[in-house]
């Protein structure tokens, strides 16, 4: 997705939800600041990491430029289920066929079952031990700036490695914008940005239950969604929706099944 497309939805949640361009703007600069010191991957080189075996997750180091499908997790309620229906499907702890995007919290439902990410799509409000864990074992970080995460964004970036930064505005610098809201849809953007032609999506409910995995301070091991999670859903499935309306993409979601 264009930046100038995106603009359209930016505005749009923004004065949905009386978010501030300017905190937004400001969690970015500190992103690209801090990234600027560290270093940070370029597209193509997120784009060459997992094309070329070179995350260090794998065992083999061959070449997969031909893969073009992708598992997008969500850290929904259908997550575990799905996961363990595509472990009857297939060898995803060494997959050859798929390249595997998590979106935050379900890095750690995918640790639970010794499954490493190639990338992982956050703003840093998961398990913070999971995604440093994830991050040490070879999975690829973009990071992601808006208004609300300035804190998260100065504490542990700097923990992390191998890091692409994005931005919920305008992009610049070190920082990207592929287009989506939350983690889960920003993650099936990124996989059409990588040249996804089928993405499937594991634990994406978009439904008005969260789980642990998205809210890692849950007693529970879901409870019902707050208003404005389930109005942050409902702007992620209109954006997947729009994917599919508008890109050369099959989506396969296998929460429905």
């Amino acid at each position: 997705m264009k930046f100038e497309t995106w603009e359209y939805w930016y505005e749009k949640i923004l004065e949905d939800f009386g978010f501030s361009k300017e905190e937004d703007e400001r969690t970015a600069s500190i992103l690209n600041e801090i990234l600027s010191k560290t270093g940070s991957i370029s597209f193509e080189s997120l784009l060459d990491n997992i094309r070329h075996g070179n995350t260090a997750i794998h065992d083999f180091h061959v070449d997969r430029s031909d893969i073009k499908n992708f598992i997008v997790f969500g850290a929904g309620p259908s997550l575990k289920r799905n996961i363990e229906y595509i472990k009857s499907k297939c060898d995803i702890k060494n997959p050859k066929d798929y390249f595997l995007i998590a979106a935050d919290g379900a890095t750690s439902a995918l640790l639970e079952e010794e499954i490493i990410p190639d990338i992982i799509v956050t703003d840093i409000d998961g398990k913070i031990e999971d995604l440093l864990l994830a991050n040490d074992l070879g999975s690829l970080f973009v990071l992601h700036a808006h208004g609300n995460n300035f804190n998260q964004i100065v504490k542990y970036t700097r923990k992390f490695h191998k890091v692409l930064g994005t931005s919920q505005s305008k992009p610049f610098s070190n920082l990207y914008n592929f287009g989506g809201f939350t983690d889960g849809d920003r993650a099936v953007f990124l996989a059409v940005a990588l040249g996804a032609e089928k993405i499937v999506l594991a634990g994406m409910d978009f439904g008005n239950i969260v789980t642990k995995y998205s809210r890692p301070n849950l007693e529970t091991e879901t409870a019902e969604a707050d208003e404005v999670k389930k109005k942050k859903l409902k702007y992620a499935k209109e954006l997947v929706n729009w994917i599919k309306d508008n890109e050369k993409v099959t989506i396969v979601d296998l929460s429905q099944f």
